[in-house]
């Protein structure tokens, strides 16, 4: 190993750049940076043998471990308590109908292609869960914060966060291999009470973890939460419920207090290094060769996610009042897969399971995650091929009205020019911040969680920080 560690650290560093190359590349036509790279990580994989990458298991592992551990955190830290307990009925309803509709006709799909039981609840959870990276980046990049039916589509992913919580917790347990009744029954109980008292704690206790975390030094800070992250997924494996849910269970605790926004600014970066060697390392572990063996279950598993997320959004938006476009944005908007597909793969192989699973799942994220963004962009145009009606002029949105004539203003008093209302009136400075009525409040209050996913700081914990780009 130490002989051949420079060679080592360069192909690395250059399967690296050719990530940031492609993932530029993506950028410009609408693919998100997930399959680019698993893409890179096939590139350098032993059964394609195109560069002479010879790292050690254990080391590789590792790393993506801590990928894992820290998409799972942030995944956590991003979760809307506010949101979820001040609208959980409609909330439970609608995410809660369109999981179980995925979920259903998932396990069904799974059993029907015949690997086994247990392939078949992971083959569900695949094809039933969102990728919430991509979701939130289409979000953004399409300009549809603003759209009515975004805090519907946000409450949904919010719902999936829970449901991946609950899945994690049983399929651990599931892929244990246990067979003993009672023995199952404990490491359930067992699952469920660490469930419930992180979600108390994250629902309660808030101030407390904040007094227990807070420190000025910014490296000492970092240390702290990283150590956090790794600690509580390794207790979440020894009480059987995986690194991944132990990861996400801190990371919701965390969300809870004062400092999440200065939490993200830190970890993010973290996050973006590590989760991309977590999906590197996944395509490291494809094998082109299998592809054949899994092309029919993945066309078949790719069509049946198209349909159901069709019938899914109608009727979530019919749930909640909106029409049919509505619908077919919040279907095309939910249907990409990404990263939880990946991180069932990666459990999958270590609890001994069909070894199809790793290429089913790698090409039906290939597939998804690309079918998904490009259906996104031309939802409008597929509203009209089914002949739903369009508005005849397509009003600006109230609060994008309220945000421009506050920029017009504003502008105008750095210029020094009178400061004129559009009605002609003189207004003094004080009275160009727009009044917003109680539901736009709320719009804008989720389009700020959908551009940043954090809180505000208190004045005392203001950091500078950069622009997060929510890509996991």
């Amino acid at each position: 190993m130490e002989g051949h560690l420079g060679e080592n650290l360069i192909v690395l560093g250059v399967l690296f750049v050719i990530a940031y190359a492609l993932g530029r590349l993506g950028k410009l036509i609408g693919v998100p940076t997930i399959p680019i790279y698993m893409l890179v990580g096939l590139l350098a994989s032993p059964h394609v043998d195109w560069f002479p990458l010879d790292f050690e298991a254990g080391y590789v592992e590792l790393i993506a471990v801590f990928g894992l551990i820290l998409l799972l955190f942030n995944l956590g830290l991003e979760f809307d308590q506010d949101e979820f307990f001040g609208n959980a009925g409609r909330l439970l309803i609608s995410g809660g109908t369109y999981v179980a509709i995925n979920m259903i006709a998932g396990f069904s799909f799974g059993m029907m292609v015949g690997w086994g039981t247990r392939e078949a609840l992971v083959i569900a959870g695949m094809t039933t869960t969102s990728s919430s990276a991509i979701v939130t980046k289409l979000l953004i990049e399409l300009k549809r914060l603003a759209n009515p039916e975004t805090p519907m589509i946000l409450g949904v992913t919010v719902v999936e966060d829970i449901f991946v919580a609950v899945y994690l917790a049983i399929v651990s347990v599931v892929l244990s291999g246990e067979t003993d009744f009672w023995a199952v029954v404990l490491k359930l109980a067992i699952a469920f009470v660490f469930l419930a008292v992180m979600f108390s704690v994250a629902r309660f206790g808030g101030r407390w973890v904040s007094k227990l975390i807070q420190t000025k030094d910014d490296e000492l800070f970092t240390i702290l939460i990283f150590g956090l992250a790794v600690m509580f997924g390794g207790i979440g494996e020894i009480i059987g419920v995986t690194d991944a849910i132990g990861a996400f269970l801190i990371g919701l605790a965390i969300g809870a207090t004062r400092f999440r926004a200065r939490i993200e600014a830190f970890t993010t970066p973290l996050r973006d290094v590590f989760g991309a060697f977590f999906f590197l390392n996944f395509g490291l572990a494809l094998d082109p060769s299998t592809f054949g063996l899994v092309l029919l279950p993945v066309a078949i598993a790719v069509a049946m996610t198209l349909v159901l997320n069709a019938i899914a959004g109608q009727i979530v938006a019919r749930i909640n009042g909106f029409g049919a476009q509505a619908g077919i944005n919040t279907a095309v908007i939910l249907v990409s897969r990404g990263e939880f597909v990946l991180i069932l793969a990666t459990l999958a192989m270590m609890g001994d399971l069909n070894p199809l699973l790793t290429p089913f799942a790698g090409l039906y994220v290939l597939v998804m995650a690309i079918v998904g963004p490009a259906l996104a962009v031309n939802s409008e145009r597929i509203g009209a091929l089914l002949g739903v009606r369009k508005k005849v002029a397509e009003e600006p949105h109230a609060l994008d009205i309220e945000r421009e004539r506050a920029l017009a203003l504003a502008e105008a008093a750095m210029e020094g020019e009178p400061i004129v209302d559009n009605g002609g009136s003189d207004l003094d400075i004080e009275d160009t911040e727009p009044e917003l009525d109680p539901e736009r409040e709320r719009e804008a209050r989720l389009a700020e969680q959908a551009r940043s996913q954090s809180d505000r700081l208190s004045d005392d914990d203001v950091r500078p920080r950069r622009e997060i780009d929510p890509e996991y």
